[in-house]
């Protein structure tokens, strides 16, 4: 189960990763979500809703960069919900990969340190980014 990144997404696909970016952002916003949270939420409504909401709290650790300023804790709360979605290494690694390699052409790092210096006030519509960069390639068919 592998995707072309030269696969253009369906209506619905697209409408999908619109509502995931949404409802992810809000999620950040209102305060009962961090990034992680936020975007392995978002996924788990869209992707995998039989698993339970507890299940977003294994991405806890993962806000404010592991708490070390590390990797954004965007992209990993999403490369865990990924995992969750797919069911199958392979495809995980190379969905994972293609995450990572938009979010660096995006914003240049995958630091959360530095990406909190360089753009400022990002956080939330990152987060709303990456759950909707990930239920659009998700959605490819």
């Amino acid at each position: 189960m592998f995707w072309s990144k030269k696969a253009h997404p369906s209506l619905e696909g697209i409408e999908l990763a619109e509502q995931c970016q949404l409802e992810a952002e809000a999620l950040y916003r209102s305060g009962s979500h961090h990034c992680a949270e936020a975007v392995m939420e978002a996924i788990r409504r869209h992707f995998t809703p039989d698993m339970p909401e507890s299940l977003v709290a294994s991405v806890s650790g993962f806000g404010g960069g592991s708490g070390a300023g590390c990797i954004c804790g965007a992209v990993s709360g999403g490369t865990v919900a990924i995992g969750l979605a797919l069911h199958d290494k392979k495809a995980t690694a190379h969905v994972t990969k293609e995450l990572h390699t938009w979010f660096r052409e995006k914003y240049g790092v995958t630091c959360c340190k530095t990406i909190r210096q360089t753009h400022k006030g990002a956080c939330p519509v990152l987060t709303g980014e990456v759950a909707g960069k990930i239920a659009e390639i998700l959605a490819r068919k």
